[in-house]
């Protein structure tokens, strides 16, 4: 089974207590499709400027990552960002954003993406997931993602969606902020009761939190030895977790606690270097080993 996903790809430019990455490969689109593709194809649906890079579209190709949805404009720039991380990454500053092409971007899905039965909608405009959403034939499992932006600015837009998402992410300030309410697991329950079947919370090295109507459960992540950069790491971790689910041969809600696993696992393999370089070089055996010692934290998770 094969996954549609939308999302932004960049040229970002990073700098933490590792050093510096100029230029370097970036965007929702691109963490999550290199993750989930360790496990199932994923269609692309993103924009880019004729500045992109041959070889970053070659190292998509190296993978089963179908290209037919990406857009190159002619004459166009690249999405393009350039961040700066305090010295244990625990809080981040933009020093410069440039959106490009991805300011007009507005999804066209190809017909094979618009078949798949899996759809990530990466963190962009609630209204434009609603599109995506709009053009798929029959989308059997949905996950979206969002951030404290479209929270303040897209509110009712973003609650209108949930209903059509089954697993909706986000991290534990942004579940906050959507709540009103400084409890992140009755931020999560709120969340769920607002119609999401499934609501996961990230909580970065304290793992996440697993809402449903049957109630709240808290899941291990993997504690790095070295945080180098932790770019993209919530869109590797959906990487993870939605590619896991589409190679499976049961429901997707069958294996919701075990794919989260693979996608804290993907993350914690991600953090560990700059950009997407680790994603890039990572395997499943890499990720098993860490799913392995995951497993027996789950029922110990407090």
């Amino acid at each position: 089974m094969a996954i549609t996903a939308v999302g932004s790809i960049a040229l970002d430019t990073i700098t933490t207590s590792a050093g510096t990455a100029e230029a370097v490969l970036g965007g929702s689109l691109t963490y999550f499709s290199l993750a989930a593709s360790l496990f199932a194809p994923v269609h692309m649906v993103g924009v880019v400027g004729e500045d992109f890079p041959a070889a970053h579209l070659a190292w998509f190709r190296e993978r089963p990552i179908h290209l037919e949805g990406l857009e190159q404009r002619a004459g166009g720039r690249t999405f393009r960002w350039s961040g700066r991380y305090s010295d244990d990454c625990s809080m981040r500053t933009t020093t410069a954003l440039a959106l490009n092409v991805f300011q007009t971007f507005r999804p066209q899905l190809p017909p094979a993406a618009r078949r798949q039965p899996y759809l990530f909608l990466g963190n962009i405009d609630p209204a434009l997931q609603r599109h995506v959403l709009d053009q798929m034939e029959h989308p059997a499992f949905v996950v979206s993602d969002t951030m404290d932006h479209w929270i303040a600015q897209q509110r009712d837009a973003l609650l209108a969606l949930l209903p059509q998402v089954h697993v909706f992410l986000l991290n534990d300030e942004e579940a906050r902020l959507l709540a009103q309410t400084a409890d992140t697991h009755r931020a999560a329950q709120w969340v769920v009761a607002h119609g999401v079947d499934c609501a996961i919370v990230k909580c970065g090295a304290q793992g996440s939190i697993l809402a449903t109507v049957e109630g709240v459960t808290a899941m291990p992540a993997f504690r790095v030895e070295r945080l180098a950069d932790p770019t993209g790491a919530g869109d590797s971790f959906a990487g993870g977790l939605l590619g896991y689910i589409a190679a499976q041969q049961q429901p997707p809600q069958a294996t919701l606690h075990e794919a989260i696993l693979y996608g804290a696992a993907v993350a914690s393999w991600c953090v560990e270097a700059l950009g997407v370089e680790r994603l890039r070089h990572l395997t499943r055996e890499m990720i098993e080993t860490r799913v392995a010692q995951l497993r027996p934290l789950v029922d110990r998770t407090p």
